[in-house]
């Protein structure tokens, strides 16, 4: 075994030791979303259809050596000068968010699980998340290559959902080559032909995004659109590249074509709300409300002109739609 190794695997040990027995239970679980620590020690746990829970303790030491050790396998420091500490969990790649002091009184931190269950679509009708003809409308949207943008807030399940449609894509064209850009891992895809790319210091997603189009791919997929990359993404959909699933953190559908506005606007003066238009065909927009997850809209774009989106609503209650 080579030395890096040796130091990968002695590392990871100490992280186990920190982490103690609630927190790594809960990593193998299934069912878990998310594991939170506050900084008054109470840890919290969230499982899909149990919402959060207090799971327990963890003292301030035990948490500022987890950090720690967080920050020196993403090889950097967590001190006063350095508070935050972000990045892939040295332990199953799950996203990871340390805050130290001054910023906290004491040290806190969550663990966002990568998804670990692939449920089809079929599961999302059985449990009234999502509605027949919903489901109907995406299998149609993945057979015709439409351009799928899935909406919502934080803990939504946009990621799970996005890995629902990406099994609907391999299970219509297992032939087709997928190209997929995270800033975490968290996408999960089985087709044989993929590559997954995800970003650094050095490349950012538009770099990747840039470095996609020579590696021919049929599918373009996006864990997360965040910046002015989404630009990038919205022509790469629009010069031959159909079919491409990506996510954006909005709480509707409508305002997700706002905010995809605002992710344009920070690398052009322009609106481009026409290329919104014709690279967006489908905005599926998922929210977690008191009784669980439910798919609580989908838009069919179908362009901008007149200076409106030319929308049809596949909510509860359908209705065709000119959004200025």
């Amino acid at each position: 075994m080579s030395q890096s190794h040796s130091s990968a695997d002695r590392l990871v040990r100490k992280l186990q030791d920190a982490l103690g027995p609630i927190i790594r239970t809960a990593l193998d679980e299934p069912s878990v979303v998310e594991i939170m620590l506050n900084p008054d020690g109470k840890l919290f746990i969230e499982r899909i259809g149990q919402g959060i829970t207090l799971a327990g303790d963890l003292d301030a030491q035990s948490a500022e050596t987890i950090i720690g050790i967080v920050a020196h396998a993403l090889q950097t420091e967590a001190d006063q000068d350095r508070p935050i500490i972000s990045g892939e969990l040295p332990i199953g790649g799950h996203r990871f968010e340390g805050l130290l002091p001054p910023i906290v009184a004491e040290p806190s931190f969550s663990i966002r699980k990568r998804a670990s269950m692939l449920i089809p679509l079929a599961a999302y009708v059985r449990e009234a998340i999502m509605t027949a003809e919903q489901a109907e409308i995406i299998c149609n949207a993945v057979e015709a290559r439409m351009n799928i943008v899935i909406a919502g807030g934080t803990g939504s399940g946009k990621t799970t959902l996005a890995n629902a449609i990406i099994t609907e894509v391999v299970n219509a064209v297992p032939e087709h080559r997928v190209v997929i850009l995270e800033d975490t891992a968290e996408i999960q895809c089985s087709a044989q032909n993929a590559v997954l790319l995800h970003t650094s210091d050095a490349a950012d997603m538009a770099r990747l995004l840039k470095s996609t189009m020579r590696l021919r791919p049929d599918r373009i997929i996006v864990g997360e659109v965040r910046d002015g990359a989404a630009l990038t993404l919205l022509k790469a959909w629009n010069t031959g590249h159909p079919g491409g699933v990506a996510t954006i953190h909005a709480n509707s559908a409508r305002s997700a074509l706002t905010r995809l506005e605002q992710l344009v606007a920070e690398v052009s003066q322009m609106p481009m709300r026409e290329v919104i238009g014709e690279a967006v065909d489908l905005i599926v927009a998922i929210e977690r409300t008191p009784n669980g997850r439910r798919v609580s809209d989908i838009l069919h774009i179908e362009g901008f002109r007149n200076g409106a989106y030319q929308i049809e609503s596949h909510s509860s209650n359908k209705e065709r739609l000119n959004v200025a």
